[in-house]
Order: C-alpha cells, then structure tokens, then sequence
C-alpha cells in the first residue's frame, strides 16, 4: 500500500509511479491540540461526512482529507481488480473523451480538506487549491483569529476561495467564517487533478483499518 499513515503520495514522472515521503504537519506548535484531534473537532464541527484520513502532500501541500468509501463504484472494481491507479500521466488521459467508457469508477467520495497550522497564509496556501473541487477549511489558533486585522485579512482572503475558517484554543473549536460546501451541490466536472486526488484519497481509505461507510 503507498496510502501508509504519516506518509505521502507523491507523483514521480521520472518513473511513472508513486515516490513516498514523510509529512508530519510541523507547522502547528501553537495550536492546543495534536492535528488529529483538531482534525476530528474540526469534522464535527463543520458536519463533514467520512473517515479523518492520515495528513498527505498532494499538489506540494499538507492537508488531511475526510473521505468515505462509494459502495457500488468500491465493489465494481474490487469485481474487476481494478485497484487505486496513482500515476498522474495516465490518470491525465482520463479525462479524454474517448476513454470515457474505459475509465474506472471514482470510488472514493471527498467531503472535504483541511490545513491546521499556526499561520493562516500558511493553511489558506494549502488548501485553496482543492477548493476548487471539495470542500476546504483551515483551523489557526485562537490567538490568531483574536488579532486586530484577522478579519480584513484571513477571512476576506479566505471568502473569496469559499474556504472555511475555525480557531482553536485549549476549550473549544469555533467557526470564523463559514465555507462553500459541496455536500448538496452539484457534482463538480472532473479534470485530472481532481481523479487524481480521488485516487489518491481511495488508496487511503482502502488502507486505513475501519473506513467510514457512506451515507448514501
């Protein structure tokens, strides 16, 4: 499995497949909780759905996905072998027109990214690229979100990707700004960034020990 928890996957060109790396989320010595904890206070919070996924580098940055299993699309391949594909330049003919009944199902759902750490360019650099496709959320101290000028800093700059914004301190968590959320909106087109993500997320799930089923 390349899905090992504490590790990432990450694309390799050079040899067309996966080359692992460590990614603890070194960033976060001032918030109260390990990035865990935060991540799972976070989840709850924001009513996201799915198993709280080890911290990955995916697109250069450290996020913790929140993903479920899809149950038919998950069978339909575990019928035909066909397991997490995780290299970009085929994942990248994808998206093809005539690989349209050629390509495997995405069996992985995203319900969302986040980025726990101390500064929140550091988080909102991290996850802005998914916001694209998924739900996305940084979470900062509480000491942070307090300063003068967070608001017409961190939160206008994080409105403006539909990123959502939570603080943290030793007692709470607490939403600053609401986020787009994609649980109820129409599914996104896929580019092959986003099935590559998918893929990469599916890995994930199928190697952690107790995936969360879905809820549909």
């Amino acid at each position: 499995m390349t899905a090992t928890p504490g590790y990432a996957a990450r694309d390799n060109r050079g040899d067309n497949g996966i080359r692992i790396c460590s990614t603890g989320l070194t960033d976060t010595c001032d918030l109260p909780s390990s990035v865990e904890e935060l991540a799972d206070l976070a989840v709850g919070t924001l009513d996201w759905t799915g198993s709280v996924l080890p911290a990955v580098r995916l697109l250069g940055r450290r996020v913790v996905p929140v993903a479920e299993l899809v149950p038919d699309a998950h069978a339909e391949r575990v019928c035909v072998g066909s397991a997490p594909v995780l290299d970009r330049t085929e994942i990248a003919t994808w998206v093809w027109p005539e690989m349209s009944d050629r390509v495997p199902p995405a069996a992985a759902r995203l319900s969302g990214v986040l980025a726990p750490a101390r500064h929140w360019r550091t988080a909102l650099t991290a996850v802005v690229p998914f916001a694209r496709f998924t739900s996305a959320a940084i979470v900062v101290p509480r000491s942070v979100s307090d300063r003068d000028g967070f608001v017409s800093t961190c939160l206008i700059r994080a409105r403006q990707f539909g990123v959502a914004v939570l603080s943290a301190d030793e007692n709470s968590i607490r939403v600053e700004l609401e986020g787009r959320s994609f649980a109820d909106s129409a599914p996104v087109e896929q580019t092959a960034v986003s099935r590559w993500v998918n893929e990469v997320v599916y890995d994930q799930l199928l190697a952690s020990e107790t995936p969360a089923p879905s809820h549909n």
